[in-house]
């Protein structure tokens, strides 16, 4: 049965001498595995091309609820990335917040909220001309509303501490190593306030977006089981840096 979805790219992988299997996380099915048939050779229908990491995609698929690997009947890049592909700074920030969906976004069943966050997100990185440097912080804050450990807001901008391991705001040093102490607290809780839109307003130095960015990685990892290591960070920081 042919259905059709929107669609974000997150991994291709080679299989066979012309072909790949590429991860789309859908609109109406969650993440799902396709094969595409000849796509590397030069003149295919989709083209590998296609197929780029956080790429949009309008698609015309077939679905079979028992089916590990789908089939797509049509497909176009809609909207068409202007920038991310041609910007080495946003080429950076989508290579490693594709590594990070890649690890944390795991249902094969529809989350139309989440899909339209990470779709709306990629979408303003492309469109936007300057003050992106804070944006990967704050979609990661963003996307754990969607991934079930969206930190608790109550003492925000009261408290000294955030615990990493309760997602929770503290007057006291928690027991644990796994905490943000000032003047972080005070920078994580600006960024948990902020939009997309006032980002840019939200000023911080490559010291303290680097520490922040090292805590969230550590916070994913507490709350995603088999999470692991992201490696790409480190090639955004010396983007950033």
């Amino acid at each position: 049965m042919l259905h059709k979805t929107r669609g974000i790219v997150f991994k291709t992988t080679d299989y066979g001498e012309s072909s790949v299997v590429v991860q789309v996380f859908t609109e109406k099915f969650g993440l799902q595995s396709y094969i595409v048939n000849g796509a590397k050779k030069p003149k295919a229908k989709i083209a590998r091309n296609m197929l780029q990491p956080l790429h949009l995609l309008d698609m015309v698929v077939y679905h079979k609820e028992t089916g590990n690997v789908q089939r797509i009947k049509e497909v176009k890049n809609s909207p068409q990335l202007q920038s991310i592909p041609y910007d080495v700074i946003k080429s950076s920030l989508a290579m490693f917040l594709n590594e990070i969906l890649y690890k944390a976004v795991k249902q094969q069943s529809a989350d139309e909220n989440m899909f339209d966050f990470v779709f709306s997100a990629i979408e303003w990185l492309d469109h936007q001309t300057d003050g992106i440097a804070n944006f990967h912080l704050l979609f990661l804050i963003r996307l754990t509303r969607y991934l079930g450990f969206y930190p608790d807001r109550y003492l925000a901008g009261e408290a000294d501490y955030f615990d990493l391991k309760n997602g929770t705001f503290s007057r006291f040093k928690p027991d644990s190593v796994l905490y943000l102490s000032p003047p972080h607290t005070q920078n994580f809780t600006m960024l948990l306030q902020g939009t997309f839109e006032n980002i840019a307003g939200i000023k911080l130095n490559n010291d303290e977006r680097r520490y922040l960015i090292n805590k969230l990685l550590d916070y994913y990892a507490l709350h995603i089981e088999g999470f692991g290591n992201i490696k790409s960070h480190e090639v955004l920081e010396e983007v950033l840096g």
